[in-house]
């Protein structure tokens, strides 16, 4: 005997069809139909095939899923994509270029702010935000404001010193 066995979403499409959705992504505009419940960070990686954002631990707890949106970090795993539409989302990929490194990947390049790279999209992600936001004046401030960002290799030093050299550039932060 044989039980039919189905996932209790899999009707789902049914319920609730796909909606039209535009998303404004590193400065390009994109047309697609999602689930209502679909997070910004499977409309990302599966549909715009952006995978630079990390999909790490799904709970928002680890960051590597960071992304700005209107210049904020927000944890886009935590975050439906249907309430993005007419925001400005900058992914890792519209950081810099293969050609032109935004400082932020040159300065994690200079001071080994990396091992494996799984965690560095949501870092320099992150970075950019406390850049933006301006409340980080110490390096204390940086450890704290990026306390939402972890690292599993351990490259904390490295990535403090990576942002403090664009910080202090920037906002006149000092170690």
């Amino acid at each position: 005997m044989y039980l039919l066995v189905t996932h209790p979403l899999a009707a789902a499409d049914t319920l609730a069809p796909a909606l039209p959705l535009t998303l404004r992504v590193n400065g390009q505009a994109y047309s697609l139909p999602l689930a209502p419940w679909t997070t910004l960070l499977d409309a990302l990686r599966e549909h715009l095939h952006l995978t630079g954002t990390k999909k790490g631990c799904d709970h928002g707890q680890c960051g590597a899923c960071t992304v700005l949106i209107d210049g904020v970090r927000i944890n886009s795993c935590l975050s439906l994509a249907v309430l993005h539409e007419g925001h400005a989302i900058q992914t890792v990929e519209g950081l810099g270029s293969e050609q032109q490194l935004h400082p932020l990947q040159q300065a994690f390049i200079d001071h080994d702010a990396f091992q494996c790279g799984y965690c560095t999209p949501g870092q320099l992600c992150s970075v950019q935000g406390l850049l933006h936001e301006g409340h980080a004046r110490t390096a204390a401030d940086v450890r704290e404001l990026m306390s939402g960002n972890l690292c599993r290799c351990g490259a904390y030093k490295g990535i403090l010193a990576a942002v403090l050299e664009v910080a202090g550039k920037e906002l006149g932060i000092s170690s």
